[in-house]
Formats: C-alpha cells, sequence, structure tokens
C-alpha cells in the first residue's frame, strides 16, 4: 500500500522540490527504512496513522543498527520532507516529523584560507605553462564567485557575462542563478580563452565548456581538487584544502568586510 506513496513522493520531489536524482534517490531509501522498520515490527500502518512515538522508537532502531548521527539526522530529514508531502496533499492532517528531534551533530569548522595564502597559492603558478594559465583562472573563479566545484567544470562559455560582471551557473537541482564575477577573475579567464583553450582538441559535446583539460574535455571534480591541494602544497599551507576551501573562504571573506 505503500508503493503509490512512495510515487507520489517521488513526483513531488522531483517536480515540486526540483532535487537531483541522488537526492531523490536518499530521500526515497531513507522511507523505505520507515516501512521496513514497521514490517520488521509487523505494525505497517498508513501515513496518517504514524505519530510522534512510533517515529521515536523508529529513531532508536535506526541508532541502534549502528548509524551515525550524521546517517541519523539525514534520515530523520528524508521522513520530514515526506511528511510535509503528505501534508500538501492532504494524506495526513498533522505532521508527526514537527517535534521530532535528530541527533545533534558536532561540526567542525572547515579550513580557511587568507588573503595572503590565497595570493601564495598564486604565485606559486607556473604562468609559463597553458595549465598554469588554466589554473590561474580556475583559482580565481572558484574564490572571486564562490563556486561549488560541479559548477566550476561545467561553467560554459555561453553563460559569461563580462560586461556587465556576472556569470549564470547551475548549481543543485539543476537551479539556475546569477554570481557576481570580480575584475580579476574577468581578467585571468579572459586571457585563458585567448591564448590557451583555442590551441586545445575540439571534442563534440564540450565546445561550450570553458575549462578543459589538454585532451578537449571538461575536467573532472577530482581533478580541481587535485589542482587547488597541489597549489596549496607547493605555497607550502599546512591546512586541509579543497575546492570547497575556497568557496568558505569566500563567504567568510564577505562576512568579515561587512556583508550580510
Amino acid at each position: 500500500m505503500w508503493e503509490s506513496f512512495r510515487k507520489g513522493f517521488v513526483a513531488y520531489l522531483r517536480l515540486e522540490r526540483s532535487l537531483s536524482a541522488n537526492s531523490v534517490e536518499a530521500y526515497v531509501d531513507d522511507l523505505g527504512k520507515l516501512t521496513q522498520y514497521m514490517q520488521a515490527k509487523g505494525d505497517l500502518r498508513q501515513p496518517a496513522e504514524v505519530d510522534l512515538s512510533m517515529l521515536q522508537d523508529f529513531t532508536g532502531w535506526i541508532a541502534g543498527l549502528g548509524m551515525t548521527a550524521g546517517s541519523q539526522a539525514r534520515v530523520v530529514s528524508g521522513l520530514r520532507a515526506f511528511f510535509a508531502y503528505c501534508m500538501t496533499e492532504g494524506i495526513v492532517r498533522e505532521n508527526p516529523t514537527e517535534l521530532l528531534q535528530a541527533p545533534k551533530l558536532r561540526r567542525k569548522l572547515p579550513d580557511v584560507l587568507t588573503f595572503g595564502e590565497i595570493e601564495e597559492m598564486i604565485a606559486s603558478i607556473d604562468h609559463s605553462r597553458p595549465e598554469g594559465m588554466r589554473n590561474r583562472a580556475i583559482l580565481e573563479t572558484l574564490y572571486g564567485c564562490g563556486l561549488r566545484v560541479s559548477e566550476l567544470v561545467n561553467l560554459q562559455r555561453s553563460r559569461l557575462h563580462f560586461e556587465q560582471g556576472f556569470i549564470r551557473v547551475v548549481g543543485k537541482g539543476d537551479k539556475e542563478r546569477l554570481v557576481p564575477i570580480g575584475q580579476e577573475a574577468v581578467k585571468q579567464v579572459g586571457l585563458y580563452l585567448e591564448t590557451v583553450r583555442p590551441h586545445l582538441p575540439e571534442v563534440r559535446g564540450e565546445e561550450d565548456i570553458v575549462f578543459l583539460n589538454r585532451r578537449g574535455r571538461r575536467l573532472s571534480r577530482v581533478m580541481v581538487f587535485y589542482i587547488v591541494r597541489d597549489l596549496a602544497t607547493a605555497a607550502g599551507i599546512d591546512k586541509r584544502i579543497s575546492p570547497h576551501t575556497l568557496r568558505h573562504s569566500f563567504a567568510t571573506h564577505l562576512v568579515e568586510g561587512g556583508a550580510d
């Protein structure tokens, strides 16, 4: 009987929430754990019959399976999304997850680069090599625009609006947003597009992609990770550095500079 609820939930996540396929799969898997629990207890209820007490017992059950606090919190998030869907469709009259508490997570703040460290990374780049010019443009774009690595590797030339001072990127859930881009990033990306990219092989399907490898294909997320990590190592920076470090540093420096 839960199959119809599952199908409706999937449609809700895709159409109303515009979530990616991976996110939809994760939410549906969370819902599956709840039905698995009810079947194990011999008490398979309709969504309208699920109450807070049952959900509290369920969270204790998944904790007993050895799930980490982070995984438990994700499951609770999935259940909240499901019952939000049920409320929207009138399947339930009350949301049993409103008072359901997820395990509190102890979050370690990610490392942040200083302005000086970012300048040292830039200084460590060998600008005499074509990939050096590309990597400088990548660094300026990641930091100057606060992009996610997935947004960087899929950035398209047709979405660069340098004269207007912004770029269009496609983020999570295939949602498009406008991002301001600074003069230095505009300069470095422009130099790369003018002097390096025209000499790379033309590969069908990659014609509009900004950053390419030497074979003319878009960079992988892992490749960008190695580029950033190696530049940090060359600059003598003893921190755990990833492309997301630049995004976090961008946000931190904005706040320190008085931004909301």
